[in-house]
């Protein structure tokens, strides 16, 4: 459902059938708790049909969905963590000094699975990316350097990015926490 818009009681809730179990399972990515997950999307959902008369119509329901769960669930990641530093420092369970330290083991394991998938891509592929990844270069300027067309590097890279997914799925939650954090 890639079109505009506009949203009466019969396409809302065919709407709502249609996305909500697959918008629950992309909240549950984030938040890793199945009912918080659907609370979120319900909440989505509720926002959307409050809001169905002053939603700009030349964006696609899906996408708004998508984003809107998206942004409730980095909220409730932020207001989790405030909650739990806060509960964790009221009980006196230990000094912030180990939480850094775990964190920095956290972070050092998750450079070492980069590395190690990173390590794994083919030779060509693996030039390639880090070219665009560690010296920011352009797909021109790699295809220049290398004497490559536009197109094999494009097409390296997207092997490359589904290599790296794939292999650091489990890590994405940490991923998001820190870009969330910083």
């Amino acid at each position: 459902m890639n079109t505009p818009f506009t949203l009466n009681e019969h396409d809302f809730e065919r709407l709502f059938r249609s996305h909500f179990q697959g918008l629950c399972l992309f909240a549950t990515g984030y938040v890793k708790n199945f009912e918080i997950a659907r609370e979120i999307v319900q909440d989505a959902f509720a926002g959307l049909w409050e809001k169905r008369a002053v939603i700009d119509t030349s964006r696609s329901v899906q996408s708004y969905l998508s984003t809107t769960v998206r942004n409730k669930c980095l909220n409730y990641l932020r207001d989790n963590k405030k909650f739990s530093y806060n509960l964790l420092a009221l009980e006196g369970l230990g000094p912030e000094t180990e939480y850094v330290q775990h964190d920095r083991l956290a972070e050092v394991e998750l450079e070492q699975r980069i590395s190690g998938a990173i390590g794994e891509l083919p030779e060509k592929c693996r030039a390639i990316f880090l070219l665009s990844r560690q010296e920011n270069l352009k797909y021109q300027q790699i295809a220049n350097k290398l004497n490559i067309s536009v197109k094999t590097v494009e097409t390296q890279m997207t092997k490359a990015l589904q290599h790296l997914r794939l292999r650091l799925a489990d890590y994405l939650s940490v991923l998001i926490i820190i870009i969330t954090i910083s």
